[in-house]
């Protein structure tokens, strides 16, 4: 499994807690180096804590579960 697939199925792992809350997101691509662009939609997309949830959440999540990503950041 590349790490593509990886990313993609530990970010279908977290969805449903974003899902709770009104929002989602959606993997745009993996940089070579292991950063991770995403879209945060619907209630995250435009919430004032969508930074800490992108880096203290999704961020931490993913790190946690694959050391090869450095970073995540949203794309707009």
């Amino acid at each position: 499994m590349t790490l593509e697939e990886k990313v993609k199925n530990a970010l279908d792992d977290m969805r449903p807690q974003l899902q709770a809350d009104g929002g989602d997101l959606e993997f745009i691509r993996l940089e070579e180096g292991g950063k991770v662009h995403v879209k945060l939609t619907g209630a995250c997309g435009n919430c004032p804590m969508a930074t800490m949830t992108l880096k203290m959440g999704v961020e931490r999540y993913l790190k946690d579960n694959l050391p090869e990503v450095t970073e995540v950041v949203q794309d707009f």
